[in-house]
């Protein structure tokens, strides 16, 4: 008779207690930042109103193409700038009522994100929303960044958020109004060029993000 198997180890009540297997936490529960900060597995993980998101595996070539693409034009652009970017892994906290580890229950890793006030930047990454956030879809990742992410960005007040596809080699641009909704570009595709209210003067060419891919 095959033995039942054994019962997933529930997670430790002490927020300060590290856990080293992902397997160990129990993904019905609630999470904060405390609770985050001494997962001390391999796998990348955010969270998301306490609730845990396993990150998909390395991102692939192609993903690290695109994303080395946009960061590069646009850390040129700012470098004489007081503004800041930066690439994953990059911890952003967003906190609702108190800046405290234990009272902050969503943090993300943007693929790219661009933040104008460095006050909200400390030695554990960005506490507050970014001005602008990038994110590059991969293939099973759709559902989160396009659902997930995007409440979040919205909620918390990042101004710009682009949308990359890189299957259609496409980017789309949602822009905070003053209602604090996110109003979508046009798709912007190959031979166009795009522009952000958040770094004036920057322009970036699609066919710079895609190019040398194959």
């Amino acid at each position: 008779m095959e033995k039942p198997r054994p019962e997933p180890k529930p997670y430790p009540i002490r927020e300060d207690e590290p856990v080293w297997q992902f397997n160990d936490i129990d993904a019905s529960l609630t999470y904060s930042y405390s609770n985050y900060l001494n997962w001390l597995f391999d796998d990348r993980v955010e969270l998301i109103k306490g609730k845990v998101f396993k990150m998909s595996p390395a991102p692939s070539r192609v993903h690290q193409e695109i994303c080395g693409n946009i960061f590069v034009s646009m850390k040129t652009f700012i470098e004489k700038s007081p503004s800041k970017v930066y690439t994953a892994p990059f911890d952003v906290r967003f906190p609702k009522e108190s800046k405290e580890d234990s009272a902050v229950f969503t943090v993300l890793q943007p693929d790219i994100c661009v933040i104008c006030d460095k006050s909200k930047l400390d030695d554990r990454g960005c506490i507050g929303a970014p001005d602008l956030v990038v994110e590059i879809l991969s293939p099973g990742n759709n559902k989160k960044e396009l659902l997930h992410k995007y409440r979040v960005y919205e909620e918390f007040g990042v101004k710009e958020y682009w949308v990359v596809s890189q299957s259609d080699q496409s980017i789309l641009i949602y822009t905070l109004n003053d209602m604090g909704r996110f109003q979508p570009s046009k798709i912007f595709t190959s031979s166009e060029k795009i522009t952000s209210s958040v770094l004036p003067g920057f322009e970036l060419a699609l066919d710079d993000v895609f190019k040398d891919l194959e």
